[in-house]
């Protein structure tokens, strides 16, 4: 499957101020996140995002929402962002089948969203090296479940490039400038 531009959106999934602290790579997720987002923005790419318990869990970290002018977000309190109805909505709404998945924790959030994705017949996409838990171990283990699932997994840097999709495209320097 060629993932293109065409009826694919992004999903990031509750990277807060009150979990964020406790992942095992932070500091990689935060900088591949960063990344992931702008090449997005600069590939056209409609991108949402979620909050868990915005309440208990704190919003979004400045270093991500401030990437996006009129940052919002869908807040929920199941695990799976699908079941969310307002993002079910977007998604019908917009007639997207792909959706890039990157955000925390890897094994529960991701990995649910992943799975009600894939099931309501959408083609979920999680770029590993913006995932995270709070443990390696759970990481390794979401990467086990998605391959029985079949759910694909990819990068930052092949997900951006695979929507580029040439060198000639007018955003190829900026994305190549981005994975650098």
């Amino acid at each position: 499957m060629r993932i293109t531009r065409e009826n694919t959106t992004g999903l990031i999934i509750d990277i807060q101020e009150r979990l964020f602290p406790a992942m095992s790579n932070k500091e990689t997720l935060l900088k591949n996140a960063q990344i992931l987002v702008k090449g997005l923005q600069v590939l056209g790419i409609s991108t949402v995002f979620t909050q868990q318990y915005t309440r208990g869990l704190g919003k979004t970290l400045d270093e991500i929402s401030s990437l996006v002018p009129g940052f919002s977000y869908f807040e929920k309190s199941d695990f799976s962002s699908y079941r969310v109805p307002e993002y079910q909505l977007f998604l019908e709404q917009k007639n997207f089948e792909n959706v890039i998945i990157a955000g925390i924790e890897s094994h529960v959030c991701v990995l649910q969203t992943a799975i009600d994705l894939k099931h309501s017949g959408y083609h979920p996409i999680v770029v590993m090296d913006c995932t995270d838990s709070r443990t390696e171990a759970n990481k390794q283990l979401a990467m086990e479940r998605f391959r029985h699932e079949g759910i694909m997994m990819t990068s930052y840097e092949s997900i951006l490039f695979e929507l580029t999709t040439t060198a000639k495209a007018p955003e190829f320097k900026t994305i190549s400038n981005l994975v650098k």
